[in-house]
């Protein structure tokens, strides 16, 4: 069998260094111990189109070196090279590069640097053509911690020059001599630790605006800190003449100042100081002055990120832009005025005047210059693009869409019941739906984010297409309908299509400050949209965090500890939840029903340990448990007219059954940690950590073990594919290392399976969940949702040859 990826979501990692753009708009970012590679420049935005997985531990710096080259640290120090051949991507070396993590990189021509916690700089000779990396020096800080890095050739010149801002309030300057880097400049004016930096190269043409600031021959340094101030420094060979006795009139002018940043509180440094630094080489020797140009104020809290703007044969602005992003949640394009040297505001994208979810932690441009990217605290993604330029009105930029996931392990998923979208839930504390978007030609989006919550989600399962039950690590479960602005949305992109009874519904729903429900409201969503028009795009992530939620309508309680397990019958009537459990007290299963949300029966005992999963078989006469304790356990419907049934729903009139013990294995040695029913209901699998898959089937006195199938690693998800394929039955198993193995069975015959196909490294952490969309469009196979403990969302095609 072919298999092919659907969709995958992944969050950009919490680091300032964690993403870069190559020469293509390709954006390579770092999520979890992967790097994603998402191509922005696709005109239908089609997502993260693979990724590349080793034995990073959590990536902390990705940069391009080429087009086809790639340089990715993780946060134990270790340091890859990747080469695209073929349209594959390989690792093609890997070393130790320090002894803790790694917190910048950079790199220019085969030059690489590297920074570390561990308080130092390496500097790396990397010979492509052997695809090896080679130390060239080690520089100490003396204790501090590095945290921005940016290497430039010197104006004129054929030596490089490297700055370092670290946990000290000044950026330090070396130059390359003799292939060693030496300290040549101290500079000072900084109050707080300096996150960014970055150059804009000497050789970039001259601004047409007028400025002086941008002569050809002027090397820029751009530094930012946290501060939240922005200097230049401008860098450039030296030229004789009377400035230099002017320099001594300016130190002796200073020095009688005093040092005003350390001695009045709140107070920035400005110097006029020009600093000389001499560059030898074995045959000659060049000096350059170091000056302070300008102060960039306008952000609210520390800079997180920098980049210049690179020439293009776009239609954009000519004059030199930077951009920078900060934890006040805005990304700023700063550029010369039209006379003088004041540096002014072009454009301010984000949430203004607020640090919601933590602001940006860093930013790129993209599409040439003519995109800016900015990625969240919270992992999502923010782009803007410009869509016209005219001298007189300047730029033109709007958002558009871009990348989003959990920033943290994926524990649940659930289809919709026709299969039209699907729901997942994250230790991020929230719960995100995911559909394919006609606009985008059916590239699959994260459309709705209905939950926003205070504690790390578990499960959720759909009742209908438009309301959902979840649990979270709290002891409560948690239902939620759909507002009318999904609705709207959903139909508009194309996702699904409802009729006008579904309509009716409240708008929208917010979210009070420090509060965990969700309540409806009649506000209009376009109110709060970016375009005015909530209903005319795809949500932007601003959006979906803030206009997209669902409103809470029941909360269901009985448990004494926290939720681990949910299912709905299928019928949907029913739902089982179980807890958190040390004793055999606690370790049951509740039954309420989905009317009135009233207790069913008695609990289902039998467990002594946490219940792990809960299923319901297809004609919802049985219930299926697996827990720690390494059982399985089998409870049966009582007749609907037997003294055992209960009513629950009233004026329903509708006998609610209850589920009575029937059957019990210990057969698995480990942990059994899922379970799964067959369509047919004649057979059901447990998947446990003693790296056994095993199906049962009731002989007509008891349920047996007809088959067991040996894994190399211990099995954490398992799920029976949602129809006949062909008079067989396909089964997918999901390992604690990430692999995916896809095994099939004659429909009439549980008792034999062969493996037809697998993906290994799939995933790059434990899978905790497998399941198949139900009714898969015609021609596109069999799909496969899956979610792992490394924080993706991923489906698989899988289909016939």
């Amino acid at each position: 069998m072919d298999t092919s990826t659907v969709y995958i979501a992944a969050s950009t990692n919490r680091h300032p260094h964690a993403a870069d753009i190559s020469s293509d708009d390709l954006v390579a970012f770092g999520t979890g111990n992967m790097i994603a590679l998402w191509p922005a420049g696709d005109s239908v935005d089609s997502g993260v189109r693979e990724t590349l997985a080793s034995d990073h531990s959590r990536v902390t710096c990705v940069r391009f070196l080429a087009a086809d080259r790639l340089a990715s640290a993780d946060d134990r120090g270790l340091l890859r090279l990747w080469r695209r051949r073929d349209e594959q991507w390989t690792s093609t070396a890997r070393i130790e590069a320090h002894t803790q993590g790694v917190s910048a990189l950079c790199v220019r021509g085969t030059c690489l640097v590297t920074g570390s916690s561990d308080a130092t700089v390496r500097v790396w000779t990397v010979k492509n053509d052997e695809g090896t990396i080679v130390e060239a020096q080690t520089i100490s800080l003396g204790g501090r911690y590095p945290l921005s890095l940016a290497l430039a050739p010197l104006p004129d010149y054929s030596a490089l020059i490297l700055a370092i801002g670290d946990t000290n309030r000044n950026v330090q300057l070396w130059t390359r001599s003799d292939d060693k880097f030496v300290r040549a400049a101290t500079l000072a004016g900084h109050e707080d630790w300096v996150r960014a930096l970055a150059f804009r190269d000497a050789n970039q043409p001259a601004s047409s605006s007028g400025a002086s600031f941008v002569e050809p021959s002027v090397l820029v340094l751009a530094s930012g800190a946290q501060d939240a101030s922005i200097r230049l420094w401008n860098i450039e060979p030296l030229r004789k003449g009377p400035a230099e006795s002017a320099d001594d009139l300016l130190d002796a002018f200073e020095a009688a100042l005093g040092d005003v940043a350390d001695g009045e509180e709140g107070g920035r440094q400005i110097t006029l100081k020009r600093h000389l630094i001499t560059v030898r080489a074995s045959d000659s020797s060049q000096q350059f002055s170091v000056t302070f140009d300008a102060l960039l104020v306008g952000h609210e809290a520390g800079i997180t990120g920098l980049s210049w703007r690179l020439p293009s044969s776009n239609n954009l602005d000519p004059s030199p832009t930077l951009l920078s992003t900060s934890t006040d949640s805005s990304l700023i394009l700063w550029s010369p005025a039209p006379t003088g040297t004041l540096w002014v505001t072009r454009q301010r994208f984000g949430d203004v005047g607020g640090q919601r979810l933590g602001g940006f932690v860093g930013g790129l441009w993209a599409a040439s210059g003519a995109g800016a990217l900015a990625w969240g605290w919270a992992g999502g993604c923010r782009r803007w693009q410009c869509s016209s330029f005219s001298p007189t009105t300047g730029e033109q930029w709007a958002e558009a869409g871009a990348n989003s996931g959990h920033s943290g392990p994926v524990r649940g998923l659930a289809w919709a019941p026709g299969g039209e979208y699907l729901l997942s839930t994250g230790s991020d504390q929230t719960t995100r739906i995911h559909g394919p978007v006609e606009a985008a030609g059916g590239a699959w989006h994260e459309i709705a984010r209905p939950q926003v919550h205070g504690y790390d989600l578990i499960r959720g399962v759909f009742l209908e297409r438009l309301r959902f039950v979840s649990i979270a690590d709290e002891k409560v479960a948690r239902v939620f309908d759909a507002p009318r602005s999904f609705v709207e949305v959903s139909e508009f992109l194309g996702v699904a299509q409802f009729d006008a009874s579904e309509r009716l519904r409240p708008h929208m729903a917010s979210l009070a400050p420090l509060q965990l429900s969700n309540k409806a409201t009649s506000q209009d969503p376009s109110a709060m949209s970016a375009t005015g028009n909530f209903k005319d795009h795809l949500p932007f992530e601003g959006e979906l965090a803030a206009i997209t939620l669902w409103p809470e309508t029941e909360k269901v309680f009985g448990h004494g500890y926290e939720l681990i397990a949910l299912a709905a019958s299928n019928s949907k009537h029913l739902i089982a939840t179980a807890c958190k459990a040390t004793t055999a007290e606690h370790a049951v299963v509740r039954l309420h029903d989905t009317v009135r949300w009233q207790p069913v029966g008695e609990p289902l005992a039998g467990h002594s340990l946490t219940v792990t999963r809960i299923a319901f078989s297809p004609d919802d006469n049985l219930i299926l448990t697996v827990s720690r304790d390494r059982t399985w356990r089998l409870f049966s419907k009582q007749d609907a007219g037997s003294e055992r049934g209960s009513l629950c729903w009233g004026s329903y009139s509708t006998i609610c059954p209850d589920y009575i013990p029937i059957a019990a294995d210990k057969s698995h040695g480990r942990i059994i940690w899922d379970c799964a029913w067959a369509l047919e209901g004649d057979a059901f699998a447990t998947a446990s950590r003693d790296k056994t898959v095993r199906v049962w089937q009731n002989n007509g006195d008891k349920w047996t073990a007809v088959a067991s199938i040996k894994t190399k690693e211990a099995a954490t998800a398992v799920d029976f594919a949602s129809g006949d394929q062909g008079g067989r039955r396909l089964l997918g198993v999901g390992l604690e290392n990430g692999d995916i193995l896809i095994y099939a069975s004659p429909t009439t015959d549980p008792t034999k399976w062969e493996l037809i196909t697998s993906r290994t490294q799939w995933h790059v952490g434990q899978l905790h969940q497998l399941s198949w969309r139900p009714s898969p469009p015609p021609g596109a196979g069999q799909q496969l949702a899956s979610c792992s403990e490394d924080g993706t969302l991923r489906i698989l095609s899988v289909r016939d040859r």
